[in-house]
């Protein structure tokens, strides 16, 4: 997930897409374990995107000037 795809969220589906990828991740962690996950690459993926997202969330507290709610 780019930056400018999260930017055009508003505040509300930003969390959710924080929701929504941390439970892929779980059930990336999941398959890891057991041994069915085939692309790795995928949890380390999915992690920056949680990041990036959590990055954009703090921005946007911190700023509330624009009109992302």
């Amino acid at each position: 997930m780019k930056t400018g795809e999260i930017r055009d969220l508003n505040f509300g589906e930003m969390h959710q897409k924080v929701s929504d990828l941390k439970e892929e991740l779980f059930n990336l962690r999941f398959q890891h374990e057991i041994g069915q996950l085939e692309d790795p690459q995928r949890m380390k993926q999915t992690k920056r995107d949680i990041a990036r997202l959590k990055t954009i969330i703090h921005e946007v507290a911190l700023n509330p000037k624009k009109d992302n709610e």
